[in-house]
């Protein structure tokens, strides 16, 4: 692959169609939530049963306009709907309510680490439904599909980039950004495994200097970063390999499959003439006003740049700043704590260390813990104070998280509170250095590394619980008589 990489450069395009999180379908009242049987979210609408008109759910508006803020677009003042004719069998109107060529959001762009990634558009529309594909294969099996149209009628957001990026990494970067931003905002879940989002890679490569795009290939059904990178990473070989053996790339729409590790041609990749585009009949183009975009904007939360620059402007480094910023519930939980006085380093250590181990291990989310934000707040409050340690703090936390009980009942309980009178450290220091001659000579001798020998002896003996500051005095001043 490396060989590739120094003769050509890969083009990518993302379009990201993201499901909004509203109650209701966008032209119907059916409900739109995961996981329900097959075809118990239908209705009338849904089902294009004759005589059936689309209304447009204007919460799917609210949030597509929040989202073009978002994305720095441009909200034009004029927007319509349009028919794009195809067929699939789980289409059920034969035709799809979506945008053309006057959508609700225009330009913008999404930050990641070395540069700006364009946003060409982004188009409200419905979602198809879903094929569930069963039985035996072969010219004599049984074979068969079936239709649920749960999803159908679903609002979409799509979301198409500038083919701005360059690599798999770059493109990676992109829709995690992305993603985070959607669900700061609250419009999408941004759940890949459930379909909630899902990116199609337009994919193209060139010789290197050649200012000219290649013959793009659509890869769709890709439903992780992973798979994303792996898809991208595969079709830059294959279209280079082609290129190699002086072929052609053909336009054409390209399906991964995660378990081989491969693409497949699916269909010759339509252009936009292809599917009839014209004006949606039923619904009148939407005119969008000034007041309407200031009473959204209004209402932005902070973003997730925002948030990391707020973070670092604490104390806190980039890269624990990024760890919080990247698990939204992590970094509500953080502000929670913020909003209670918490020291903003202490507790964001603890979160991303001890918390976040502990939250994988379990595969829950902090909100899913026993950890209660009181209950943090306190024990944050007994190790400030100087009543327990650092490190039995580390192993307090992690005991709460299991079982929620109280910080100053199990310090209590447990007898973990720090010895801090020098008449309990002091006998303890003086047995460690007679029984341990030949480490004291050492240490008087030059070897300076063997304080930390004693300190962990003396740590050793009071189970941890020995003032570090008030120790490492006393350790020093038996040892340099």
């Amino acid at each position: 692959m490396s060989d590739y990489k120094d003769k050509y450069e890969m083009v990518i395009g993302l379009e990201v169609h993201a499901q909004l999180k509203t109650k209701s379908k966008i032209f119907g009242r059916e409900g739109c939530e995961f996981g329900h049987e097959p075809n118990t979210e239908t209705g009338p609408v849904t089902l294009a049963l004759p005589g059936v008109l689309p209304v447009l759910n204007k919460e799917c508006v609210n949030m597509a306009i929040l989202t073009g803020l978002a994305l720095n677009s441009k909200i034009p003042s004029r927007c319509k709907f349009d028919r794009k004719q195809y067929f699939y069998p789980d289409l059920p109107k034969g035709y799809q309510i979506s945008q053309y060529d006057e959508p609700i959001c225009l330009g913008g762009w999404v930050q990641i680490s070395n540069k700006k990634i364009g946003i060409t558009r982004a188009h409200l529309e419905e979602d198809a439904g879903k094929l569930v594909h069963a039985g035996a294969s072969g010219l004599y099996g049984s074979s068969y599909s079936l239709v649920d149209l749960n999803r159908a009628g679903t609002p979409l957001l799509e979301i198409v980039s500038e083919p701005d990026m360059r690599s798999a990494q770059e493109a990676r970067e992109y829709v995690e950004n992305l993603r985070n931003i959607l669900r700061y905002i609250g419009v999408c879940d941004g759940n890949l495994e459930e379909g909630s989002m899902r990116a199609d890679a337009n994919i193209s490569i060139r010789p290197i200097g050649q200012k000219e795009f290649g013959t793009r290939a659509e890869i769709k059904n890709v439903n992780s970063f992973r798979s994303l990178v792996r898809a991208i990473e595969y079709e830059f070989i294959r279209q280079a390999e082609i290129l190699e053996e002086g072929g052609k790339v053909i336009q054409e729409t390209r399906l991964w499959d995660d378990n081989s590790g491969t693409t497949s041609s699916m269909r010759g990749k339509e252009d936009a003439h292809d599917y009839r585009y014209f004006p949606e009949p039923d619904l009148m183009p939407l005119e969008i006003s000034q007041e309407w975009i200031d009473e959204i904007k209004a209402k932005m939360p902070e973003l997730p740049h925002q948030k990391l620059e707020r973070y670092q402007n604490i104390g806190l480094s980039e890269y624990d700043a990024n760890v919080l910023v990247n698990q939204q519930e992590m970094a509500l939980y953080f502000d929670k704590l913020l909003e209670k006085g918490a020291d903003a380093k202490t507790a964001s250590n603890f979160l991303t260390g001890e918390v976040a181990a502990f939250l994988k291990e379990e595969k829950i989310q902090i909100q899913d813990s026993k950890l209660s934000i009181d209950n943090f707040v306190k024990l944050l409050d007994l190790l400030k104070k100087g009543t327990i340690s650092n490190n039995i703090a580390k192993s307090l936390i992690v005991e709460i998280l299991k079982t929620g009980e109280d910080a100053q009942a199990l310090v209590e309980k447990k007898g973990l509170s720090v010895i801090s009178d020098e008449a309990s450290i002091l006998p303890i220091i003086q047995k460690i250095i007679a029984s341990n001659p030949e480490q004291v000579a050492a240490y008087k001798g030059g070897k300076d590394k063997l304080f930390g020998f004693f300190v962990g002896q003396a740590m050793k003996e009071t189970k941890g619980r020995a003032n570090p500051q008030l120790l490492n005095k006393l350790l020093k001043q038996e040892l340099e008589k």
